[in-house]
């Protein structure tokens, strides 16, 4: 396989799953995601951003967010984001703490 056909299988592959994290679960909230996998939602916009600066393309925080969620922080928390419960709290303290 070509350079250039690895790059395209690969951005296929963050599209789908960007769409399905963003369509398809969004009963998925961050906190579980981390719990379980080690990353969210919001690492995957800040790697886009780290990803996006690297190549001298200025992009904040909250623009990094913007482009993987497709709408701002403050959208998708009134709209998808419920209470994390005390448990996946007390286990992310734990994993991540």
């Amino acid at each position: 396989m070509d350079a250039q056909t690895k790059i395209e299988l690969e951005a296929a592959a963050f599209r789908r799953l960007q769409k399905h994290l963003m369509e398809e679960r969004t009963d998925v909230q961050n906190i579980d995601m981390m719990n379980l996998a080690g990353f969210c939602r919001n690492c995957l916009s800040r790697w886009y951003q780290e990803a996006a600066n690297e190549r001298g393309i200025e992009m904040s925080k909250e623009e990094g967010r913007e482009a993987f969620y497709g709408m701002s922080s403050a959208e998708w928390k009134a709209n998808f984001q419920t209470d994390a419960s005390d448990a996946a709290k007390d286990a992310f303290k734990k994993s991540h703490g």
